[in-house]
């Protein structure tokens, strides 16, 4: 593990520990809305002074609240959320990537869906594969793109070897390709073939728990850095 992840995982331990108690994340809550006095703290929590002094000291020494002498009374101050502190609790994005290959075993359903679902939610380029590629797309997953609105091109399931490429963000959305895949895998989404019940309602829940994983990891990829002085060829005539 490299020295900026290592102190990454510290900041983000050092954050969860010092919001892990009910008194503090109330604290978090009330500021999030607008600055307050101790006092004021301490009267909305319902806490002795002492104790207030306590979760205040840990938020401070965590470096997510700080305070400010008041304009006004001297003698008081006010307490505010430093800002941006907190934007370490979420995960580093992974890696740039210049594509994401979502596999499953026949490339029917589930990567093709995902896939689809990938290109709506992030610039990261997205294509799909199956280790035992099937004749067509499933119905069902047509069926449930076209009720769902999803852009669902309509092409031939292709072997994983036949698509892969260097770099690739390999994404595995069933357990047998995953389990049999014999190449490294970046992520594995365990989620039910929807082909096997073959119902509507199975399309639709694959559709929303790939969903869901899309949403959650697409936020921590970004597409490859096109340098400053790449230009686009022109064909002599």
């Amino acid at each position: 593990m490299n020295d900026e992840r290592s102190d990454g995982l510290r900041r983000r331990v050092s954050l969860h520990a010092a919001l892990a108690d009910p008194a503090r994340l109330q604290i978090l809550d009330t500021l999030s809305l607008g600055d307050a006095s101790p006092s004021e703290l301490a009267e909305t929590l319902g806490a002795p002074s002492n104790l207030l002094a306590h979760h205040l000291k840990v938020l401070e020494q965590a470096g997510i609240v700080a305070r400010a002498r008041s304009e006004g009374d001297k003698r008081r101050s006010y307490v505010h959320l430093v800002p941006g502190a907190l934007d370490d609790l979420s995960a580093p994005a992974l890696r740039p990537a210049p594509r994401v290959l979502f596999v499953c075993t026949a490339n029917s359903a589930r990567s093709h869906l995902a896939a689809a679902l990938w290109r709506r939610a992030s610039d990261v380029a997205a294509a799909s594969a199956g280790t035992h590629p099937a004749e067509t797309i499933a119905p069902g997953a047509v069926e449930t793109a076209r009720r769902h609105r999803l852009e669902l091109p309509q092409v031939r399931p292709q072997h994983v070897d036949d698509v892969r490429a260097d770099g690739d963000l390999v994404v595995t959305v069933c357990d047998r390709a995953h389990e049999e895949l014999d190449l490294p895998v970046d992520v594995h989404w365990s989620i039910p073939d929807p082909v096997v019940p073959g119902t509507p309602e199975a399309f639709d829940h694959a559709l929303e728990e790939i969903g869901r994983r899309v949403d959650n990891l697409a936020p921590h990829l970004c597409p490859l850095a096109t340098p400053a002085n790449t230009t686009t060829a022109v064909p002599a005539h």
